[in-house]
């Protein structure tokens, strides 16, 4: 494949929602610059991007797929390309924070039709907060109800005054044939090849235009204090001034602008093509940071200095093992080149280079500062890692600055189907959670549990396990953790007795048990006096209450928050042993609960909502009916609520998937372990 030079690369990240038409329109652009002879279908399973199957089973995009073509521009300039096709469902957020890590650019596409949606809202909030420029396209311009004008009302009214259309649509729906240039003021009709000619702006489009041209033209030279007077002094800027203002703009988040294509009828796939590359920010212009400790370190993206390399996304592959995509951040990379891991120390050989589109590899031999590539078998470098040459910045005690934090917020319990199952099993979902740092592996109890964003998420991640790594589980849904501690204080008596028949076993031991305050744990007492215990046997007391309270209460949970003084008891000089006073010891403990009664406990959490205002009542009224206890609520400046509340765990197994349903998507949830309290005791099983 053919090396394009530093300053004509561009990398763009495509978000969305789901169905907005992404993965259609990386068919498109692919087709339209001579990588297809025919672009595939998402519902045929034939596309580029989606190629995974559990992406062709579900007709969506799961992973994050890079796509690179050579786009020979109308400016006359060959750019090197790469789309970065990411997935819309909520559930698999964690590609698009890793797509942005890479980007010059957001390319967000929302949907004629359907108009803003929840993954929209997503897209832009994941691009702002990874500080990467944005732009929109309007596309399925050629669908039943498309209605642009509705859509750029809804953009304008959700994401401010800054957006920018540099395109209308020329007919709509089955008569959407060509778009409108509104800074040229020219229009542009597509034969059915999807090539452009010059049309005259019908006449019920032109008066719409000229209008948006002049607040287009005020808007862009506002931001610029010499182009401004110029133009309050009677010069009217040209489309080139415009065009380079507006470039600016754009890089420095001030101006989004919003164009209009059809992935399907390919009309305006050319000018798109041309306006992301032109409009996007050149790589060697855009420094990178990083991490040194806590220090911010800027790396410069010169394709000769020190090289340093960011590992942003991780993919298992059946035939070629792990497979690594990579932007070079400085410097030059060549195959066989090795390179030191700045997080573990380890050094990684890069065995040959390639690009990926889709399932195939296009090898190259070097990747230079701003380009992305992949490389295969980097088994110690998981998603996120840099990976240093000699006299890289900072030295080799670099790492790469967090994405957005996403907390695994559903989770399942896994139980191995064979031996051989559970001989692989850990190994398979380190592998998973190194490819896909949003899910996390915990145990509750002696259940190992995958946690990840979504029902779909751990779903999609189990089939992988299953498909790649050859291990099948059963799941369940995540017991909860209660506890339990003793009802009110009792004195009890712990007896060992065998004096039967050769070598006895004595030991009684006299215990007062109490409750200690919730979360203070085991406290234990050693008041015996006069040797009524020996001295060599307390050890072994103490560690019969231990094992006592961990064989759980009369409710079976684990006993907890409970006060052990041991004031008396009796011994024998032969038959007494550790064994007998432990056994006496657990006793004890067991007849104290019996006696006295046991509370069970609940975990409690303290959870964090995000949601737009319109639904607060909805979900504090949810809450209230999942036993919740709101804390705060606060109102925020984007339209939205945060409110803190205290739910008890066994509430918020599905909660998250409620919420959804509750507001439509638009929702940020984190859940923390907080306290336990007592479990209502109609809730507490017979």
């Amino acid at each position: 494949m053919d090396q394009a030079t530093s300053p004509r690369v561009r990398t763009v990240a495509l978000l969305g929602a789901s169905g907005a038409g992404k993965t259609t329109l990386v068919e498109a652009l692919l087709h339209r610059g001579g990588v297809l002879t025919r672009p595939g279908k998402v519902e045929d399973g034939s596309t580029v991007s989606d190629h995974e199957p559990e992406e062709i089973a579900r007709g969506i995009s799961l992973t994050l797929s890079a796509v690179p073509l050579t786009w020979a521009a109308d400016d006359g300039h060959t750019y090197d390309l790469t789309l970065l096709d990411t997935p819309g469902y909520l559930d698999f957020a964690g590609a698009v924070d890793a797509a942005l890590t890479a980007a010059d650019m957001a390319l967000i596409v929302v949907s004629a039709v359907d108009g803003v949606q929840a993954g929209t809202h997503l897209a832009w909030k994941a691009a702002a907060a990874a500080g990467v420029p944005r732009m929109f396209v309007v596309t399925k311009e050629d669908k039943t109800r498309a209605d642009f004008h509705h859509v750029l009302d809804q953009l304008r009214e959700q994401f401010g005054d800054g957006l920018v259309p540099l395109e209308l649509p020329l007919g709509e729906e089955s008569g959407f044939a060509g778009v409108a240039d509104v800074l040229a003021e020219e229009g542009y009709a597509y034969d059915p090849d999807g090539r452009h000619h010059n049309q005259a702006i019908p006449q019920q489009v032109a008066d719409e235009e000229h209008r948006l041209h002049e607040e287009v033209t005020e808007e862009i030279v506002s931001h610029d204090d010499e182009q401004l007077e110029a133009y309050l002094g009677g010069e009217v800027p040209t489309v080139a001034e415009l065009e380079k203002t507006l470039a600016h703009e754009v890089r420095e988040g001030e101006a989004f602008p919003v164009l209009v294509a059809s992935g399907i009828t390919e009309v305006g796939i050319d000018r798109l093509a041309d306006l992301v590359c032109e409009l996007s920010p050149v790589p060697t212009e855009s420094v990178a940071t990083v991490l040194a400790g806590e220090t911010e370190v800027e790396v410069a993206p010169d394709p000769a200095g020190p090289v340093l390399v960011h590992a942003f996304r991780t993919m298992a592959d059946p035939f070629v093992g792990q497979v690594t995509l990579f932007r070079v951040l400085s410097g030059t990379v060549h195959a066989g080149d090795k390179l030191t891991n700045t997080s573990t120390g380890a050094e990684e050989r890069l065995p040959g280079l390639f690009r990926l589109r889709g399932k195939e590899h296009l090898p190259v031999d070097a990747v230079r500062a701003g380009e992305v590539a992949a490389v295969a078998k980097l088994t110690g470098t998981p998603s996120g890692s840099l990976l240093a040459g000699r006299g890289a910045p900072g030295g080799t005690a670099l790492r790469a600055r967090p994405t957005r934090s996403r907390q695994a917020v559903y989770g399942l319990a896994l139980e191995p189907v064979t031996q051989s199952d559970d001989d692989r099993l850990s190994a398979a979902l380190s592998r998973l959670v190194a490819e896909d740092p949003t899910l996390t592996i915990d145990r509750t109890g002696d259940r190992t549990v995958l946690r990840g964003l979504g029902d779909t998420h751990l779903t999609v991640a189990l089939e992988r396990l299953s498909r790649v790594f050859n291990v099948n589980v059963t799941t369940s849904p995540v017991p909860v953790g209660y506890q339990e501690t003793i009802a009110g204080t009792v004195e009890v008596e712990g007896k060992v007795k065998k004096q039967s028949g050769g070598h006895g076993q004595y030991a009684v031991v006299n215990m007062r048990v109490s409750p200690l305050p919730r979360g203070t744990g085991y406290e234990f007492v050693d008041s015996v006096v006069g040797g009524a215990i020996p001295r060599n046997f307390m050890a072994a007391v103490h560690r019969g209450v231990t094992e006592g309270m961990a064989a759980g209460g009369p409710h079976g949970h684990p006993i907890v928050d409970l006060r052990v003084e041991v004031f008396d008891g009796k011994s024998h000089p032969v038959d007494s042993s550790d064994m007998a006073f432990r056994t006496a010891s657990a006793l004890g403990v067991k007849e104290a609960l019996l006696a006295a009664g046991s509370v069970v406990l609940e975990p409690v959490s303290r959870i964090a909502v995000t949601v737009p205002t319109s639904v607060q009542g909805d979900v504090m009224g949810d809450l209230s009916t999942r036993r919740g206890r709101i804390a705060d609520t606060e109102s925020l400046d984007d339209g939205t609520v945060r409110i803190e509340a205290l739910v008890p765990e066994s509430e918020l197994g599905r909660y998250v998937l409620d919420l959804r349903s509750l507001t439509g998507g638009r929702a940020d949830l984190t859940i923390e372990p907080d306290h336990f309290d007592v479990l209502p005791s109609h809730l507490v099983p017979a």
